[in-house]
């Protein structure tokens, strides 16, 4: 048998930044997201070759070594190795496991869509399938945030990893002590379908090292930085008044939300901008957006326009011109699901 599994990357639509540990454990955090169309996916091949070899399609990246309990992890996919240590470690009995892991994405690292946090929760979802660990969602979310953030080190927030495990609209609020709660919006189908429409997803081409613009942005909380906390308030200010339109279907007021926000976000970190963005941000509001803004971290890969439907073709054209492309997406009501095929074999 092959297990396989995927997980939605997310759109962040309000709060971002708010999620990161100095910032929640201190002020409490609140972000909305949306997952969309755009997937992780993971497939798991055991075999019995006293072998583990991981392979990422998507980053041609290929890792291979004789059967073992742990893995020294380097720079050549230690998303992959630091599950496998925590998987072997808390729910094989410390028993090592020969098998493949074949992975990739719909968007590429950097990307702003919480790519690398979605992998993860892919990953683990296959490995759960696979052992019959009966986690549950918030249990495989913060085991998730566990691995990328403590286990690996990797500096982050939190929202990425429960986006991908619930899927759907969701309202998350984030205190101390790592407590996390997801509200779940039910947004009428007609508020989708117009949100949708109104929507220009534009990938700039510049993929960026999140990791940075967070140490940036967590160094200016622990400094007790007056102006990047202040914006942060701000933030987590946008994300009650963005549920509330949200749920009213207001795309004026929506748009007019993410207007402010990305100010405020832009006085969390210097590097959430730059000259480039901005450039593409006013291009995109002279050809009829409402406002705009990076999703993600910042610094490059997605942007996020608001728009009127009717001059949508317009935005469209226009950041044509220019070295990214526009990629059309939906939004999903699912999280993360995983599932057995039989393989060429049997």
């Amino acid at each position: 048998m092959i297990i396989r599994s995927k997980a939605p990357l997310r759109l962040g639509l309000a709060g971002g930044g708010t999620d990161i540990f100095h910032y929640s454990n201190e002020f409490g955090g609140c972000v909305l997201n949306a997952s969309i169309d755009m997937y992780a996916y993971c497939t798991i091949e055991p075999i019995d070759d006293n072998k583990i070899s991981f392979h990422a399609v998507d980053r041609n990246e290929y890792f291979e070594s004789e059967l073992t309990d742990f893995i020294e992890i380097d720079s050549v996919l230690p998303l992959h190795k630091g599950i496998y240590n925590r998987i072997v470690k808390d729910f094989n009995d410390g028993q090592p496991l020969s098998l493949k892991v074949i992975t990739y994405s719909d968007a590429p690292a950097g990307s702003g869509l919480g790519s690398s946090s979605t992998m993860v929760v892919a990953i683990l979802k296959a490995f759960t399938e696979f052992l019959k660990v009966p986690l549950e969602a918030y249990d495989l979310a913060h085991l998730a945030y566990e691995i990328e953030r403590l286990d690996l080190g990797f500096n982050g927030g939190k929202q990425d990893q429960y986006a991908a495990t619930f899927g759907g609209f969701n309202f998350i609020e984030f205190y101390e002590n790592d407590r996390v709660i997801v509200n779940p919006l039910r947004i009428k189908n007609w508020i989708i379908n117009e949100l949708e429409n109104s929507i220009v997803l534009y990938y700039t081409g510049i993929s960026r090292e999140s990791a940075n613009i967070i140490d940036e942005q967590t160094r200016n909380v622990k400094m007790k930085n007056t102006k990047s906390i202040e914006a942060l308030h701000q933030l987590k200010l946008d994300a009650f008044r963005m549920k509330d339109a949200l749920l009213k279907g207001d795309i004026l007021k929506i748009g007019k939300i993410i207007e402010k926000s990305w100010v405020a976000k832009k006085g969390t970190a210097v590097s959430i901008s730059n000259e480039y963005i901005d450039f593409l941000y006013k291009a995109a509001i002279k050809a009829g957006a409402y406002s705009g803004k990076i999703s993600g971290a910042g610094g490059g890969g997605f942007m996020m326009f608001i728009v009127d439907p009717v001059n949508r073709i317009n935005v469209i054209r226009e950041l044509n011109k220019f070295k990214g492309k526009v990629v059309n997406m939906h939004f999903t009501k699912q999280g993360t699901k995983g599932w057995w095929v039989l393989s060429k074999n049997e």
